[in-house]
């Protein structure tokens, strides 16, 4: 329940901004008293839902609810494209592709069809001034990320996880892989922030409800 105290601590922050009239003083509070509450007996309360109404177990699940990458992935431009390129292809070629789909990063195949690798913006940018070649005349092998240095996730890791590992090595994309080893998916660094805002979202309009007796928990919508 870590996102939820820092939610406490936000409307702490909150209800210090004087512009608020003492209606909204007094909702924060309760939001406040809410969050606390919550934060201190949320183990109990969980216990308590899941052997009591139906209703008190869906709250208490919607809370535990942890957005997982293949969550993010399903909503992002990435979704049901073709996000792969042959790395004999020339790095033109994939120029194109990031211009006709709107994406920075592509997961690179060797000849059987298995992930290499993965080419991006910046390898672009960065790779071919250096090697003083045109992108026509230059294969995609040459300026990629070879897949033995390639940091990735699989569609079971929490968003939180694959955060960390982007920050981690400084990236901005991230190929999902199944448990045989096969390229599934891939996530940009606004797929993960998207989803963590909605997450943040719901938890807030969770908390209301909590706060003002609406809600599964309390048996009535």
């Amino acid at each position: 329940f870590k996102k939820s105290s820092t939610t406490h601590k936000q409307i702490k922050q909150t209800h210090q901004n004087p512009s608020f009239d003492k209606n909204q003083s007094r909702e924060i509070n309760m939001l406040s008293r809410a969050a606390n509450t919550f934060i201190r007996k949320a183990p109990a309360v969980a216990r308590t839902a899941r052997t009591s109404a139906p209703m008190g177990s869906r709250f208490v699940g919607t809370l535990e609810e942890i957005p997982s990458a293949k969550t993010a992935w399903e909503k992002s431009c990435y979704f049901e494209m073709d996000f792969t390129i042959p790395e004999e292809s020339h790095v033109f070629e994939a120029i194109q592709k990031f211009a006709a789909y709107d994406i920075g990063c592509l997961v690179t195949t060797d000849e059987d069809g298995k992930i290499s690798g993965v080419i991006s913006e910046r390898d672009y940018i960065s790779k071919m001034a250096l090697l003083g070649r045109k992108s026509k005349e230059t294969l995609v092998k040459e300026i990629s990320t070879k897949s033995s240095n390639l940091m990735t996730a699989t569609p079971h890791d929490s968003v939180d996880d694959c955060m960390e590992k982007m920050l981690s090595k400084d990236i901005r994309h991230l190929p999902l892989l199944d448990d045989d080893g096969h390229v599934v998916g891939m996530l940009s660094v606004k797929d993960l922030v998207k989803t963590m805002l909605q997450e943040k979202d719901e938890t807030i309009k969770i908390l209301s409800d909590f706060a003002t007796g609406k809600g599964g928990h309390f048996g009535s919508d």
